[in-house]
């Protein structure tokens, strides 16, 4: 694959990607398996919050997405407040520079039009921005492939992910409520798709066998995450987090209660604080923790687990794609979204009111009718495949033109 003149395309990834999210990351790792496998010969390289982490494990060069290291912490002094507006103005220039030297830029999937989770307007948004503007200004393509969307509240950050919307080449969604945010928000999503998430493109470990009605009842995987409500709860955020770690932690207590072996996941560096708690307050053998690093090593524990409940949307994604049933602490509703698709729609619970004695109906309720959902699952996947394969064909005839169109070799294993 190469541009006139016969040099190879130069491709760019965009996002917080190596900083520690392994839905991130892992959705970096299925576009890279993309790239590899339609178009081999292109030159890729990232602009992103954890260079080092993304070079060492996925083997592209990167860079930096921030001039001012000290970008995500708080600043509080007149220094460290001067040197964060410096870092803003500098980062114009940076990423011109970097963009400029690029054919195309993929955004990898990510939520990068939403505020589900707390997000200032002069952080990634105000980075996407600058990306998406850079791109119009020195004619180089800019996809937002596969991304999650939400209407946002916050004028500034909205007036930011709706012009970042609007420059950006290229468009797809991982959802139909995220096309209809955009499209709320003044965007035309009128040539815009949508396709699974793709996370879903990433190999599957083998599942484990059913287990057997007589044998004694398996492992329950339980997925945490730091949570404290999103951009429009920070007056609330420490009782969201009260009650969420409280209704996890009696859900959890109880299980092991009934004799069941629980294994904790995390799906971000930040959710260890979370597994420590939990640890502390049921303190029993019966409960363990795993470090997982990709979305590869949380799938392999999901997949040798009974049942899954989970709060992340890609540790849902995890458990979804291994056939495993889950329950989903929905925090935002593509998690809802997410769950109905794919055939799961009953077994959902608000994150923000966790009821553990709701939750356990609702626990035995899908490990009732295992067997069940994970016949639904397994077909549900297969349909997903599919439309990932239309979603890379897409992406090739709208960004490489002059390459094969002919469909992609990539398969969800």
């Amino acid at each position: 694959m190469t541009v006139a003149g016969g040099a190879p395309v130069r491709v760019g990834v965009f996002g917080l990607l190596g900083s520690g999210n392994l839905g991130n990351d892992g959705s970096l790792e299925a576009v890279l398996g993309y790239l590899r496998t339609a178009h081999p010969e292109a030159v890729v390289d990232a602009l992103c919050g954890g260079p080092e982490a993304v070079t060492t494990r996925f083997g592209i060069p990167a860079t930096r997405l921030h001039w001012y290291r000290g970008e995500y912490r708080t600043a509080s002094r007149a220094g460290s407040i001067a040197a964060k507006g410096l870092g803003k103005f500098v980062d114009v220039f940076r990423t011109a520079a970097w963009v400029r030297r690029h054919d195309v830029v993929i955004v990898p999937g990510m939520g990068v039009l939403e505020a589900t989770l707390p997000l200032r307007p002069w952080g990634f948004p105000y980075s996407l921005f600058l990306l998406c503007a850079s791109g119009r200004l020195l004619g180089t393509r800019v996809a937002l492939v596969g991304v999650g969307a939400a209407t946002i509240g916050d004028r500034p950050t909205r007036a930011l992910v709706r012009w970042s919307a609007r420059l950006a080449a290229y468009r797809s969604y991982r959802d139909a409520q995220s096309r209809d945010a955009m499209r709320a928000m003044g965007v035309d999503t009128a040539r815009d798709e949508v396709h699974p998430d793709l996370a879903f493109a990433l190999p599957t470990p083998q599942a484990s066998a059913p287990s057997d009605p007589s044998a004694p009842p398996g492992p329950v995987c339980v997925g945490v995450m730091d949570f404290h409500g999103g951009n429009d709860d920070r007056a609330r955020a420490d009782e969201i987090y009260r009650r969420y770690l409280d209704g996890t932690v009696r859900f959890v207590r109880a299980l092991v209660e009934q004799g069941r072996a629980v294994r904790l996941l995390t799906g971000d560096e930040c959710d260890a604080s979370v597994v420590a708690a939990i640890l502390d307050a049921v303190d029993s053998p019966s409960v363990t923790a795993a470090e997982p690093s990709s979305l590869a090593d949380l799938m392999k524990e999901m997949a040798a687990a009974d049942a899954v409940v989970a709060i992340r949307y890609h540790n849902l994604i995890c458990a979804l794609k291994t056939g495993t049933p889950v329950l989903a602490l929905c925090y935002a509703a593509k998690s809802d979204s997410l769950m109905a698709e794919m055939g799961l729609g009953a077994f959902c619970h608000p994150a923000r009111e966790v009821d553990a004695d709701r939750l356990l109906e609702q626990f035995r309720a899908l490990e009732r009718r295992s067997a069940e959902l994970r016949q639904t699952l397994d077909a549900r996947n297969l349909a997903v495949s599919r439309q990932l394969d239309r979603q890379f064909d897409s992406l090739t005839a709208a960004l490489f033109p002059a390459a094969d169109h002919s469909p992609t070799l990539r398969k969800a294993s």
